[in-house]
C-alpha cells in the first residue's frame, strides 16, 4: 500500500472511530447491548484498519493524525449534535491540536 492509500484507509479509521465514540452515550455505561455492540464493533474495526495503515506510514504520524483530527471531530459532534459546550478557549485548543497534527506531517515529509 502506498502512502496515499494509507491516508484514505486512515481516514476511514478515523471516521469508523469518530462514529463509534459519538454514540458511546447512547450505550449508557455498556448497559444497552446493541448499542455497546456497536461501540464495541466499531473501535475494534478502527483499530484493526489502523494496524493496517502503520504499515506504509510511520506510527507516530499514524497516531497524532488518528488522536488529533479524532479527538476534534468528536469535540465538534459533541457541540453540534450533543448539547456540549464550546467555548472560545476549547476552540482554540482544538485549532491548536489540529495545527500540531499539520506541523508534524510536514516536519515528518521533509526529514
Amino acid at each position: 500500500m502506498n502512502v496515499l492509500g494509507a491516508a484514505v484507509l486512515l481516514m476511514v479509521a478515523l471516521g469508523v472511530e469518530v462514529g463509534a465514540t459519538a454514540v458511546l452515550p447512547k450505550a449508557a455505561g455498556f448497559t444497552q447491548p446493541i448499542w455497546s455492540a456497536v461501540v464495541v464493533a466499531g473501535y475494534a474495526l478502527s483499530i484493526w484498519l489502523l494496524a493496517v495503515v502503520v504499515k506504509a506510514m510511520p506510527v507516530s504520524v499514524a497516531y497524532a493524525i488518528w488522536a488529533g483530527l479524532g479527538t476534534a471531530a468528536v469535540a465538534v459532534i459533541g457541540f453540534l449534535f450533543l448539547d456540549e459546550s464550546m467555548s472560545w478557549l476549547k476552540a482554540t485548543s482544538l485549532g491548536m491540536i489540529v495545527l500540531g497534527v499539520v506541523g508534524l506531517n510536514l516536519v515528518s515529509s521533509h526529514g
